[in-house]
């Protein structure tokens, strides 16, 4: 005959709350660091989507000040230059961004063809070659306008 739960003395009993606490707590504690990690990660996200959205921003305005120095508004000649540097204005947006700026041009049956491929850098943090990867985040994106006259 099986003896049941209840005819089993306590004192072999003791002990086993004890058990399921720690087991409890143990779980709790993983799923707390899950969550936590999850938590850091989401931030780091939010942080590279929004420093990735300031270079793109970077790289179309700098596109855009290449294309209003190729055909200015009072009809000038257009000029390409090679490669430049677009320094942003000193706006919030553009704080940490650097710019530049290659323009080609090719002439074919009279019409000029430009292509102007804008580069944005932006970088938050301590990005110095010695330092600690972890303080630095930097971002590129890269902008291609094409045009002709």
């Amino acid at each position: 005959m099986c003896p049941s739960l209840y005819s089993i003395p306590q004192r072999r009993q003791r002990g086993s709350a004890l058990v399921i606490a720690i087991f409890v707590i143990v779980i709790m504690s993983i799923l707390a660091l899950a969550l936590t990690r999850i938590g850091n990660n989401a931030d780091d996200d939010v942080n590279l989507e929004v420093w990735s959205l300031r270079a793109f921003a970077a790289a179309n305005s700098g596109a855009d000040a290449a294309l209003a120095q190729l055909f200015p508004l009072n009809g000038s000649v257009a000029t390409c230059a090679s490669s430049s540097v677009w320094t942003p204005p000193d706006e919030p947006g553009f704080h940490g961004c650097s710019v530049s700026l290659n323009c080609t041009s090719q002439s074919a049956d009279g019409v000029t063809q430009y292509v102007v491929r804008s580069t944005a850098v932006c970088e938050t943090g301590n990005c110095d070659a010695g330092a600690d990867g972890r303080q630095c985040l930097r971002v590129s994106r890269s902008v291609e306008v094409e045009a002709r006259e």
